[in-house]
């Protein structure tokens, strides 16, 4: 039996590897939103308990809960990790994207 299956290798960025634009907000976005997922799983907060904790919206929660992060900045997502006690510390490294061959 006879396999076709080619193996490609992402580059890290499934957003980029679609070809979507604005790949590095949205994957900025989406491991922020993970990370706030991951709290409110850990602390086991329903959105409108999460809501009485921070003073945002429980519908911002459900957005984030259902990945519609278009709404979202990142400065928005950090002060809600902030707000449910979360330190979260940036690092930003630019360089060239290497070319596909």
């Amino acid at each position: 039996m006879s396999s076709d299956i080619e193996l490609v290798r992402g580059s890290g960025n499934g957003f980029r590897d679609l070809g979507l634009p604005n790949a590095d907000l949205e994957q900025a976005r989406a491991l922020l939103a993970a990370k706030i997922i991951a709290v409110l799983d850990e602390n086991r907060l329903g959105v409108q308990a999460a809501a009485e904790r921070t003073g945002v919206a429980a519908s911002e929660f459900s957005r984030i809960r259902n990945v519609k992060l278009d709404r979202f900045t990142i400065d928005r997502m950090i002060m809600i990790l902030g707000k449910l006690g979360q330190d979260v510390e940036v690092s930003i490294s630019v360089r060239p994207r290497a070319q596909a061959a």
